[in-house]
């Protein structure tokens, strides 16, 4: 049956995916304070800092042949139910052991849940309109990063930071209440050219044909995740007069604006297009962000990075699952959230190096050299992606 990009079904799963975004980014900016409000160390607030998703990148192969094998439905209810029983952790937590436990939990469950709720996504779109419907897919998680910090700090400043865990809570039960009203459970698609009996899969930890988009995802995460990282300290260093404030807020206005505007080029123009464009748009925020000099730099730095890793997400991701067939988009995505969570563990370990072995001044201009290494990537992967993809628009 012929889906579209605005069915109930659609719409339930992109709630669940604002949702199971808003959960773990509510507890993002308070989980290493409160770390120390429990007696944890230097070294074990940042270790449970980027716990979460150091889990969820060793877990996401496991899932995504999961996604492939079992209903979407139990999948994400799994991992729903997990991020649950970490947030009841987060607010009883007595020590730091028991949120190191905590941590790992809501990486099992955001890995599941950050696979299925796509795949399950993609599955119930016509191909036509992959590209679209994942841009409000990527709508809906930039909605939840931006709205699920500011109510967590805001809650945390008020009622301290286990009221605001409780929060958190709630937003991972409602992944559970709301995936009850999808009628298509995303059950697995069984590969046509065999007969069902004689197939056996073998367990696979990554997609080939994906491998290039994930490298290309992780370079341009890197800068992003390096200046989530270190804006503040850099401008601090620097003696920069600026609401730093003010930059992921923005970040996040000018991609959901994005996102909505170009949701019908997603499915129209190649993939080269959006890398050159989304190149050229990464470089010229780690520019501005070399200058920043004032505000309205600064918020031009976040536009244009809006324009070059906000829109290469949503375009990568749209893209690594036309790479793969419909069976084995549960596969494709846990590929394309590898190369994701290694640019967000790179980017705030060679922000680190650069800050302590370079002059201030460097630290972006470094940063730059992701962009050719990108281009590169993607002309080292031969005719076969581009033909690929290429196909797969004009069979559309």
């Amino acid at each position: 049956m012929k889906q579209n990009i605005y069915s109930k079904n659609i719409i339930l799963v992109l709630a669940a995916s604002f949702f199971y975004m808003a959960s773990p980014m509510l507890v993002t900016p308070l989980i290493t304070g409160f770390s120390k409000s429990i007696g944890a160390s230097a070294g074990v607030m940042g270790f449970i800092g980027g716990l979460m998703n150091l889990c969820s990148l060793f877990c996401r192969p496991i899932a995504g042949n999961l996604a492939d094998k079992i209903s979407k439905y139990k999948l994400s209810f799994i991992g729903a139910a997990l991020m649950a029983l970490a947030c009841i952790g987060y607010i009883f937590a007595p020590n730091e052991a028991a949120l190191v436990a905590a941590r790992i939990i809501n990486g099992l469950g955001f890995a599941c849940c950050s696979v299925c709720l796509s795949t399950w996504m993609s599955n119930m779109l016509p191909k036509e309109k992959i590209g679209s419907g994942m841009g409000f897919y990527g709508t809906m998680n930039a909605l939840a990063m931006a709205l699920a910090p500011a109510i967590g700090v805001s809650v945390y400043q008020t009622f301290g930071y286990r009221t605001a865990f409780c929060i958190a809570f709630v937003f991972a039960l409602a992944i559970l209440i709301v995936i009850q009203f999808v009628g298509d459970r995303g059950e697995p698609v069984k590969e046509e050219s065999m007969p069902s009996r004689t197939i056996k899969s073998p367990v696979r930890l990554v997609d080939i044909k994906v491998l290039p988009i994930a490298f290309i995802i992780m370079l341009f995460a890197i800068p992003y995740c390096a200046t989530q990282s270190f804006l503040v300290t850099y401008v601090e260093t620097r003696g920069l007069s600026v609401a730093v404030s003010m930059f992921f807020p923005a970040y996040a206005v000018v991609l959901i604006v994005l996102r909505l505007t170009l949701r019908n080029l997603f499915d129209k123009l190649p993939f080269r297009v959006f890398l050159l464009t989304s190149c050229i748009c990464e470089l010229l925020a780690i520019l501005l962000l070399t200058v920043m000099c004032n505000n309205i730099v600064m918020l031009l730095a976040s536009a244009f990075l809006a324009g070059g890793y906000g829109v290469m997400s949503s375009v990568c991701q749209s893209t690594a699952m036309l790479l793969a067939g419909k069976e084995k988009r549960g596969l494709a995505n846990s590929t394309y959230y590898i190369g994701l969570d290694l640019g967000m563990t790179l980017g705030p370990m060679i922000g680190g190096a650069l800050y302590g072995g370079l002059d201030i001044r460097w630290f972006y201009p470094a940063l730059m050299a992701t962009m050719p290494i990108a281009g590169v990537v993607y002309l080292a992967a031969g005719k076969g992606l581009r033909k690929k993809h290429k196909d797969d628009i004009l069979n559309n």
